[in-house]
């Protein structure tokens, strides 16, 4: 198990020779990495050469799938300290007193762009944070825009499509992109649109630019109560934009900017930090709202729901090897902790179960086990979740495989509230789509966003 984020940020891999003494993957010690064994100096290779095809064959193997979408991205350890009480809204033990700090990884990432794609594109920008609580493993999938292009979960693989390429061309194509956005059903999504056009659209820099859930959460405390919840990041280095002039020319010229502006200014000591707030509200206040609370396509207004400080994320560590802490890293609205929950929000339903999922395709059903996802504030015990390709961890060893109430188990009574001591829901299985028409209220925050660009 690597002592991830424990002391400080170390790969500690068992099976790694201290001596550095080179071997194949076996174990046996290598005389030459760049011998063949061939009959005579200019014959055929033989197949018997272990190290030889150990090598190729690992090769060939080496890469795993890019995520889809968010694929192209950079990341960084830090941690989260709470500057404010908010026991009153929430119980996670991570908000338990002022001052107390939980070990975080940050990712940020372009949306729609292969892994090998440029990082100043116009695009949304991905801001996920893993927290390392003693409660269990904490992520927060967040975007840099306070909305999103669509609130109906069914369309989400079309639209990712549509920010892909051409089926044909193989290259990018603004007739798709466009043809989705402006069919008269998909119009909500001119507040995000707005966003993605204006300077927003290009940040400076990961380290200039906010954060946000954009989707409503559910947060108690531990007398029972709750609220809705939207969480603010941001940053204290100021907002910074580029022009689309200057987005093109870096583009071209380094892809990586961003990645490399993020690992520099760590090196170098410049730990950018983010201020985290939230807002507020509760079932009673919701049900006053014009729109649905859980319209991903909607903000709340702040003199109406103001924003309240929670406590700072400063990355200070840069990864010690990109591939095994920042592209085998899971995030997922899944990963939660007590007191915190998902909304009945539809679009934040359908990621709870499809982020995890992408994980299980692209890392393995046993994801968990790779270090820089596991739990280690907290372990993880459960012997009905086993076996499966990658298993590394043991495999619980003689455990049962199922879990009963007569065996030496603890299973903790948690004093959170449950469902249903909070909303109620009742009516037929329906097929509902959430749609749009020019006028209503789904334009009210679109036309207001423009007069504050006036």
């Amino acid at each position: 198990m690597s002592k991830l984020g424990q002391e400080k940020n170390e790969v500690n891999y068992s099976d790694v020779r201290e001596d550095r003494v080179v071997t194949n993957s076996t174990g046996n010690p290598i005389n030459e990495p760049f011998v063949t064994q061939r009959i005579g100096e200019h014959g055929p290779l033989l197949l018997q050469d272990y190290n030889l095809i150990d090598s190729l064959a690992h090769f060939n193997r080496e890469n795993i799938p890019q995520r889809n979408p968010h694929a192209h991205g950079s990341g960084a350890f830090g941690y989260f300290e709470v500057t404010d009480d908010i026991t009153d809204i929430c119980g996670s033990a991570m908000f338990s007193k002022i001052g107390k700090r939980t070990k975080c990884l940050t990712r940020f990432s372009t949306v729609g762009g292969d892994k090998g794609s440029a990082d100043t594109v116009r695009d949304p920008r991905g801001f996920a944070t893993k927290f390392y609580t003693e409660e269990g493993n904490l992520d927060w999938v967040y975007n840099n825009t306070p909305v999103f292009f669509i609130r109906d979960p069914s369309k989400f693989p079309h639209f990712i499509h549509t920010q892909k390429r051409n089926p044909q061309t193989n290259l990018r194509d603004a007739d798709m992109f466009w043809d989705f956005l402006t069919t008269p059903e998909n119009q909500v999504a001119i507040h995000q649109v707005m966003i993605l056009f204006s300077d927003r659209g290009t940040p400076a820099n990961y380290r200039s630019m906010h954060g946000y859930s954009g989707h409503t959460y559910k947060w108690s405390n531990k007398n029972g109560d709750w609220h809705y919840v939207q969480v603010h990041i941001k940053t204290d280095q100021g907002i910074k934009n580029l022009t689309i002039e200057e987005a093109t020319k870096i583009a071209g010229s380094n892809p990586d900017y961003c990645q490399q502006d993020l690992f520099e200014a760590i090196q170098n000591g410049n730990y950018p930090s983010w201020t985290v707030y939230i807002q507020t509200m509760t079932e009673r206040d919701a049900k006053k709202l014009p729109f649905s609370v859980f319209d991903l396509t909607k903000v709340w207004p702040q003199g109406q729901f103001p924003l309240r400080r929670v406590g700072k994320i400063v990355l200070n560590e840069n990864p010690l090897n990109f591939f095994a802490q920042v592209e085998q890293a899971a995030f997922a609205p899944s990963t939660t902790v007590p007191y915190q929950e998902a909304s009945a929000d539809p679009v934040l339903q359908a990621r709870l179960f499809s982020y995890a999922d992408a994980h299980r395709y692209r890392l393995g059903p046993n994801f968990h086990q790779i270090p820089v996802n596991c739990p280690y504030a907290s372990k993880f015990f459960n012997p009905a979740i086993r076996d499966g390709p990658m298993n590394v961890n043991g495999n619980f060893g003689s455990e049962p495989t199922y879990l009963a109430n007569d065996k030496s188990y603890t299973y903790i009574q948690q004093d959170r509230p449950i469902q249903q001591h909070q909303e109620v829901w009742n009516g037929p299985a329906i097929p509902y789509h959430w749609a749009t028409s020019p006028g209503d209220v789904d334009f009210v925050q679109a036309r207001n966003l423009y007069r504050v660009f006036g």
